[in-house]
C-alpha cells in the first residue's frame, strides 16, 4: 500500500497548498489516487479547521472519501489518527472511536498513556490497529500489552526530532526494529516511514523490504531532489517514480 498523508495536524503556514477544509481535503486526495496512492491517513478537521474525533464529521468525512476514491476506481483504505492531543480525555476518546463508521483502520501511538485501552476499544468496534512505533524502546510496552498479534499494523515512524531526538541511519533503526519484531514472533503487516529529511530515505528502505509506505504533507513537503512540492499529488508521484519494477 502506498498511503497519502496529506495533512496531519498542520495548516497553510507549512504549505500553501495544505487541504484543511472538507471541500480542499477532498479535491487533493482525488488527484492522488489518480496519482497511484491505495491509502490515506486522515487527521479529521471540523468546519473551523480543528482536528476533530467527533463521530458525526469523522463519519461524514470517510464517507465523502470513500466517494471521491469510488469515482476514481481505486480501492482505497481509509485509516485516521487517534491522537491523544485532539482529545485528552481518555474516555471521551474511546468513546468517540467506538461511535466511527467507515474507518478502516487507525493508528495508535504508543507513546500515548492508555494506548492498549485505545487498541481494545478499537478491536471490540471492528476498527483495525495499527500501532505507530515511533522509537525501539517503544517495543517493550507494546509487546507486554499482548496485543501485538491482534493488531493490522505496525508502523515504524521515525523521525530525528520529538519526541526520541533518534541517531544514527534510518534504515538501520528500521532495521533495528524489525529484527525485534521478528524475533517476538510478529507476522504482522509493517508500514515505514520518516518525517522530514528522514521520508525519503525511509520510502526506499520500505520498498526495498516489501513493506507498505507513506508519504504526504503531513510527514513532508518536499520532494527527493530537495524542491518543495506543488502538492500531495506531486509527492504520491515522486513514491510511484521510485518503486521497484518487476
Amino acid at each position: 500500500m502506498l498511503q497519502v498523508t496529506p495533512n496531519g495536524p498542520w495548516g497553510t503556514d507549512v504549505h500553501p497548498n495544505m487541504p484543511v477544509s472538507l471541500d480542499e481535503l477532498l479535491a487533493d486526495l482525488a488527484d492522488c489516487f489518480q496519482a497511484g496512492a491505495t491509502g490515506v491517513h486522515l487527521h479529521v478537521r471540523d468546519a473551523s479547521g480543528a482536528e476533530t474525533l467527533q463521530p458525526a464529521v469523522v463519519n461524514e468525512t470517510c464517507r465523502r472519501v470513500r466517494e471521491v476514491a469510488a469515482e476514481a476506481g481505486v480501492p482505497v483504505e481509509v485509516g485516521l489518527t487517534t491522537g491523544e492531543w485532539i482529545v485528552p480525555g481518555l474516555a471521551d476518546r474511546i468513546a468517540m472511536i467506538r461511535e466511527w463508521e467507515g474507518v478502516d483502520c487507525a493508528t495508535v501511538n504508543l507513546s500515548e498513556h492508555g494506548f492498549e485501552r485505545v487498541m481494545r476499544a478499537m478491536l471490540d468496534a471492528g476498527i483495525g490497529v495499527d500501532a505507530g512505533l515511533w522509537a525501539p524502546v517503544e517495543l517493550a510496552a507494546l509487546i507486554a500489552s499482548g496485543l501485538l498479534p491482534r493488531l493490522s499494523r505496525v508502523s515504524i515512524e521515525l523521525d530525528r526530532g520529538e519526541p526520541y531526538h533518534l541517531r544514527g541511519e534510518p534504515s538501520a533503526l528500521a532495521q533495528r526494529i524489525n529484527d525485534e519484531l521478528d524475533a517476538a514472533g510478529s507476522a504482522c503487516p509493517r508500514l515505514t516511514h520518516g518525517m522530514n529529511d528522514w521520508t525519503w530515505p525511509l520510502v526506499a528502505d520500505a520498498f526495498r523490504r516489501g513493506h507498505d509506505t507513506r508519504v504526504g504533507f503531513e510527514d513532508s513537503v518536499y520532494l527527493p531532489d530537495g524542491t518543495r512540492a506543488r502538492s500531495n499529488a506531486d509527492l504520491v508521484r515522486a513514491a510511484v517514480n521510485l518503486r521497484p519494477t518487476g
